[in-house]
């Protein structure tokens, strides 16, 4: 039973073939084509002012030299959105949920923000390591804890994605099996199940859209940090 819980979570395979890469290229099929004309329909209108809404959300804490990444941070909360959503589905599976696949974005996102300030500003990137007024005896012990702290970054980010969706698709699949086991049983409790479950969804899809636009937050003022 244990095992089955935790199924949902191996990457689907056909033939030998790993699906996770149709997983994450799936939410691009539902971005609409290009035509003659910028706005072709309503959809095309509510795209355009999501977009327009997270690209203003996402470089209001940075200043014009963090502009250039706004196509990269955008592209990923986008992508991030569409994945853990869909993720919700019945009988699909959430590529976020994979630690290595969150550590793959976090990483060199990271590591980018990162080099950026050690070449345009390193004596500022590296002050952060040690706090202005820092008495002689700690600034080993205060060297050696920023420096951890700024390390960890990455790991962070990718366990922070990687735990909250991985809960939620547990605690879902936890009351739905009770759900259904407390059917025949005792229908009053299995209704009222069903009902926690329609609301643990609910706040699913909301734990969905704010991960990920946490992820991508967190990324945008690691940047601010190092321009």
């Amino acid at each position: 039973m244990n095992l089955s819980f935790f199924d949902q979570f191996t990457s689907p395979h056909l033939l030998g073939i790993p699906l996770i890469l149709l997983s994450m290229l799936f939410p691009a099929l539902l971005l609409p084509s290009p035509g003659n004309r910028w706005i072709t329909n309503r959809l095309s209108t509510l795209q355009s002012w999501c977009v327009d809404l997270i690209t203003k959300q996402l470089m209001t804490p940075l200043n014009k030299n963090g502009h250039k990444w706004a196509l990269i941070l955008t592209s990923l909360m986008i992508l991030l959105l569409s994945i853990n959503l869909l993720g919700l589905l019945p009988y699909t599976f959430t590529p976020t949920t994979q630690l290595s696949m969150n550590m793959a974005f976090a990483f060199p996102l990271w590591l980018a923000t990162l080099l950026t300030g050690l070449r345009n500003q390193p004596s500022a990137s590296l002050g952060h390591l040690l706090p202005e007024g820092t008495p002689t005896p700690l600034i080993p012990a205060l060297i050696l804890i920023e420096t951890t702290s700024l390390l960890i970054r990455p790991l962070a980010l990718g366990v922070r994605l990687t735990a909250n969706l991985t809960a939620g698709h547990l605690l879902i699949q936890l009351i739905s099996t009770a759900s259904t086991a407390l059917l025949s049983i005792m229908p009053a409790i299995s209704i009222l199940t069903t009902i926690i479950l329609l609301l643990l969804t609910i706040l699913e899809v909301a734990v969905a859209m704010i991960q990920a636009y946490v992820f991508v937050l967190l990324l945008s003022l690691y940047l601010q940090e190092n321009i």
